[in-house]
């Protein structure tokens, strides 16, 4: 029938992008409804791995900020109090850097196409290291809220890490990839 082979290409086109990812099942889970657009283009599949890491960053990011300005019974206390407010700039800086990544990935061009992806790569890998540098500030003892606030922030880091494999299989594709994008 139609729709199950069409399921199964659109499961197809996915699964292939992600096979590069280190965390597969967020890749599919996060990647899956570009499959009809994006198919075997690996610029596609990059943009859109930079795409739905900004949206998460951005809904954590919200997050990270309401709980620092809840002043209300203090949630997050002491030394990860602290981090939170380190954290809350570590994650403006990853946006600033998936911002310009999704920027120049939206404005490949064949000519500097070396020179674009090297861009990238450097701006996600910091989106990336400055997520690290978030989840390293907070310490012992860490209570449910805490907990949780690791959990949110590590997922935004295993998207990035997906985000920045699919640069880097464009960027060994090449930049013939962009003759039918």
């Amino acid at each position: 029938m139609f729709s199950s082979s069409f399921a199964s290409n659109r499961n197809d086109y996915v699964q292939d992008a992600c096979s590069v990812t280190h965390y597969r099942d967020i890749c599919i889970r996060s990647l899956s409804s570009f499959s009809k657009t994006a198919r075997h283009n690996p610029s596609r599949w990059a943009r859109a791995g930079v795409s739905v890491t900004i949206g998460e960053a951005k809904r954590v990011a919200q997050y990270l900020e309401n709980l620092r300005r809840n002043k209300k019974g203090n949630v997050i206390r002491g030394r990860n109090r602290v981090a939170l407010s380190d954290c809350v700039e570590c994650f403006q800086d990853t946006l600033d850097n998936l911002h310009k990544s999704l920027y120049v990935l939206r404005k490949l061009s064949i000519r500097e196409f070396n020179s674009q992806l090297e861009d990238v790569n450097i701006w996600v890998s910091a989106a990336l290291t400055d997520e690290d540098t978030c989840l390293d500030g907070f310490g012992e003892g860490k209570g449910k809220r805490v907990r949780f606030l690791i959990n949110r922030v590590s997922n935004v880091t295993y998207m990035t890490s997906n985000a920045l494999a699919l640069v880097n299989k464009l960027a060994t594709t090449g930049p013939e990839c962009l003759i039918n994008d």
